[in-house]
């Protein structure tokens, strides 16, 4: 029976018989074998005799998979307490190390790892970036779940546009070239596979309100889709939400839930991943080394997550924030490439500053202009504003997005009317409002994003396992 190689460092006992299997990283002196399975970072030292077949040593090659019977003993080299002196080795997998794409003396870029992501997984990099991937998805799930919410799937396959935005992938079953039309010369919808136009969904907000309304407490968390054409390192076009609606909760309650989140995932992680997230950060390090000293961050990678943890996060309105940056020296010096002025959307560049400049903490906004949010936001007495929130983290700006939803029906009838909803087609939301309404609030975070910011990566690419972009759809 196979016994990982994570198990075994572990047990740091020895003198006893074990199967490995995993994959060969290096093989020196045609002794000793570096192996991996990937089931954590570091790598078991398997020690062969000098006698073993030379045929048999030629396929020992790295990126080879092998399976080693032996026994596990105390090692007498530097860096590892144990290592597997072989009885017995079979060479599952060969690995022609003259096409293998990593078998390069220097460290590849993660431009070249991109091209070649089927097998970037088997880099140190994207071992510990997927396993800490892993480890905050269970933490999530484990968050939502000690707190007695409903996991609730929500449709991938929609005709509502929760945004707003019009930018969603079209879903048909209907011919390019020979779709069927109205005497107007639209589409004929009802010919499709399910009668009307649908779209894969940008949100499972609207949807989780549903049920929302009869567990109190549920969180979604699912790919979603946005066509939007945008080849930055912050955007992707298939990417993974985690969104939570609850009942009788207040934009104050949503802040507070949001935050409980962001820091339990954070606290999971340093707990469950501290190998993962040292070398990661020695590797953020070594990066920031070839920035200007101007440009270089205040805090190395596991410095932030601790002060993340360690301290309140800032909360202010949406006007205090204009006013912060209008009065920023950056703005003063024309630094910022947008403007500033009450009404905007705030930009990346502003909401860095925001954090990483003026506060030096993750910062909350609230009470956005209600011109620039969604027709579900509620409005605030003031008629301008909304009870939206934005959490915003050092180095990838807006984490979270959310809001106290709109529970009046006459208000949310009215903002639908403004933003040409058609409220007939969206009955099933409003009837949520007619039958039981109760005020209630929920938030969308990026887990890709929110991966970026455990992990320091820098590409929100680098997070995801096959990204979806503009003009790339590998695999």
């Amino acid at each position: 029976m196979r016994t990982k190689i994570k198990d075994i460092l572990k047990n740091e006992t020895f003198d006893y018989q074990v199967n490995v299997k995993g994959w060969v990283r290096s093989f020196r002196n045609n002794q000793f074998i570096a192996l991996n399975d990937g089931s954590c970072m570091a790598n078991l030292q398997v020690v062969i005799g000098l006698d073993t077949d030379p045929a048999l040593v030629k396929k020992i090659t790295t990126g080879a998979s092998i399976s080693v019977d032996g026994s596990v003993v105390a090692s007498l080299g530097q860096g590892q307490k144990m290592e597997i002196k072989a009885h017995n080795i079979t060479v599952l997998g060969e690995c022609d190390p003259e096409q293998f794409p990593l078998q390069l003396k220097n460290r590849p870029s993660l431009e070249y790892l991109r091209e070649i992501a089927h097998l970037r997984f088997r880099t140190n990099t994207f071992g510990a970036v997927f396993r800490v991937r892993h480890a905050v998805a269970y933490a999530i799930h484990k968050f939502f779940n000690d707190k007695g919410f409903v996991y609730l799937h929500t449709p991938i396959v929609t005709a509502s546009d929760a945004e707003g935005a019009g930018e969603m992938f079209k879903v048909t079953t209907l011919p390019f070239d020979n779709a069927p039309h109205n005497e107007d010369g639209t589409i004929n919808f009802k010919e499709d596979f399910f009668g009307r136009a649908t779209n894969l969904t940008v949100s499972g907000q609207l949807e989780a309100e549903l049920g929302a309304m009869a567990f109190s407490e549920v969180y979604t968390f699912g790919p979603t889709f946005r066509a939007e054409n945008s080849n930055t390192p912050r955007h992707l076009a298939e990417f993974w939400m985690i969104e939570p609606e609850v009942a009788f909760n207040d934009i104050y309650d949503n802040m507070d839930l949001a935050e409980g989140l962001l820091k339990y995932v954070i606290d999971y992680s340093l707990e469950h991943n501290r190998e993962d997230l040292d070398f990661l950060a020695t590797r953020l390090a070594d990066e920031e080394k070839q920035k200007p000293l101007n440009e270089r961050s205040e805090l190395g990678l596991i410095e932030k997550l601790q002060f993340v943890l360690n301290n309140q996060f800032e909360r202010i309105t949406y006007t205090e924030a204009i006013k912060i940056l209008l009065d920023s020296p950056a703005y003063k010096k024309k630094k910022f490439q947008y403007d500033v002025s009450w009404g905007i959307d705030l930009q990346s560049e502003h909401e860095r500053y925001l954090v990483e400049k003026h506060f030096k903490k993750p910062v909350i906004v609230t009470g956005y202009p209600k011109d620039i949010k969604a027709f579900y936001m509620r409005q605030n007495d003031d008629g301008k504003t909304v009870a939206a929130m934005d959490i915003l983290a050092p180095g990838i700006g807006e984490i979270v997005g959310g809001s106290q939803r709109e529970e009046r029906l006459d208000k949310l009838m009215q903002r639908m009317n403004e933003m040409h909803i058609p409220t007939d087609e969206m009955y099933w939301y409003l009837d949520t409002r007619r039958f039981g309404t109760v005020p209630h609030a929920g938030f969308g975070l990026g887990f890709e994003r929110m991966v970026q910011f455990i992990t320091g990566m820098t590409n929100i690419r680098d997070v995801i396992p096959f990204p979806r972009t503009p003009k790339n759809a590998e695999f």
